[in-house]
């Protein structure tokens, strides 16, 4: 009998892709800032967004959340809490997305770079913010009710 790798699975159902997007706040308590990447890849080439990406099949969601954290943005040792999740039918125009977003505190001196499918990453000041990706605009804004 042939052996099947443990993620080989066959369903006639469609399911949705798993994501975590992670909020990254500088200075929280006077004039906060937030951590923002610029997309380098579509969809929305070229725009900002929190930082984020799909979950791997081997990984946790607070695995992946590290991992795209550094690979993004070059930031490590943060500790993350799960904020909320995010599920709207139509929130990502490759297809059915599932994200789950986590929130951490950067230290004032936290050096960032831009590094995987990130393009540029910088602190923006909550109070100007560029246009942002899929529903970013929303996870952050209650995201930000609940700091």
């Amino acid at each position: 009998m042939k052996s099947m790798n443990k993620f080989s699975y066959c369903y006639k159902y469609p399911r949705p892709a798993v994501t975590v997007d992670i909020i990254i706040i500088k200075n929280p308590c006077n004039n906060p800032e937030i951590l923002l990447i610029q997309r380098l890849n579509p969809p929305f080439k070229d725009g900002w967004a929190i930082p984020g990406g799909f979950v791997d099949m081997d990984e946790t969601l607070e695995r992946a959340a590290e991992r795209e954290l550094k690979e993004e943005t070059g930031l490590s040792g943060i500790i993350l809490s799960q904020f909320k999740s995010y599920s709207a039918v139509d929130r990502d125009p490759r297809g059915r997305t599932i994200s789950i977003v986590f929130m951490g505190i950067a230290p004032m001196e936290s050096k960032i770079m831009a590094g995987d499918d990130a393009k540029n990453a910088n602190w923006f000041k909550l109070n100007n913010l560029p246009e942002l990706a899929f529903d970013h605009n929303q996870i952050i804004s209650e995201a930000m009710q609940n700091l």
